[in-house]
């Protein structure tokens, strides 16, 4: 089984079993979170179910295991001829889960 689900403007495929990393969430490690959001569920290639937008009643739950940061991405601004040059490091938080059940409308 699995399914798409948005949260944080993205979208993730989650599997029971599997390990995501998304964009920051307010709950601790340890905690349930729930994704309601559901575009897309199905069990294998046979029963597919699309969203118009969502699917009624799937939803996707999870566990909080941790949070942190991400790799550093390097944001180089340059002009020519101008001797403007502008270095600048990013690094995103998020918040690994671990999908635990993925339940069809």
């Amino acid at each position: 089984m699995y399914a798409v689900f948005q949260t944080g403007g993205k979208q993730f495929r989650a599997e029971p079993g599997g390990r995501l990393r998304i964009p920051t969430l307010e709950a601790e490690p340890g905690e349930s979170v729930t994704f309601d959001y559901v575009l897309i569920a199905g069990d294998g290639d046979e029963k597919v179910q699309i969203g118009t937008p969502v699917v009624d009643g799937a939803s996707v739950k999870a566990e909080v295991i941790r949070h942190g940061r991400g790799d550093k991405v390097i944001v180089f601004k340059r002009k020519r001829r101008k001797t403007y040059r502008k270095k600048q490091g990013h690094r995103q938080n998020f918040t690994e889960i671990r999908v635990d059940e993925v339940a069809l409308g």
